[in-house]
């Protein structure tokens, strides 16, 4: 979204509420549903203009442990500070890059930074819970459903012969 900020660089408000929709960038074994709600707030404060955003964004995938079906909503907050073009040196705004907004033209463009901020904060894996056990490697049945029987522990193939040896001199 860009925001035309004229009237609050003029004093004629000092406050600008934001509510739209954003189609976010997608992300591997990931499904958006639907796009991020973005609600949130431009303030001026006597020249010193905030911007506070809350995007809420549905999600389905998998679990990265044993392949259950997952979903949920991922909830971002966006605080930025505002800053018009020319008022911060270029060094001063790449060294903190991530605290400012730009206002280039007289127009705010929220949705880049927002954009980048969701894919940077959003999970790099997805969990069915934070405790989940994931799958057997001998047989593949999900750990959270039970024993399934498999041996714990297992005998390098290379020791296996020392293993028989150890065995016979047992009896």
């Amino acid at each position: 979204m860009i925001l035309n900020m004229g009237p609050i660089l003029r004093g004629e408000i000092n406050r600008m509420e934001i509510r739209y929709d954003l189609a976010p960038e997608p992300i591997a074994d990931v499904a958006f549903p639907e796009a991020a709600h973005v609600e949130g707030m431009l303030t001026d404060e006597g020249g010193y203009m905030r911007l506070h955003l809350t995007a809420t964004l549905p999600y389905r995938g998998q679990c990265a442990r044993c392949l259950a079906p997952v979903g949920g909503v991922f909830a971002l907050d966006f605080d930025r500070t505002v800053a018009a073009e020319g008022s911060i040196s270029e060094e001063q705004l790449e060294q903190m890059d991530d605290a400012y907004v730009m206002i280039r033209d007289g127009k705010l463009d929220v949705d880049e930074p927002l954009r980048e901020e969701l894919l940077m904060c959003f999970p790099m894996r997805l969990l069915c819970s934070e405790d989940c056990l994931g799958l057997c490697p001998k047989c593949g049945k999900p750990r959270r459903e039970g024993e399934c029987g498999c041996p714990e522990k297992e005998i390098d193939p290379r020791l296996a012969v020392l293993q028989k040896w150890l065995d016979k001199s047992e009896k």
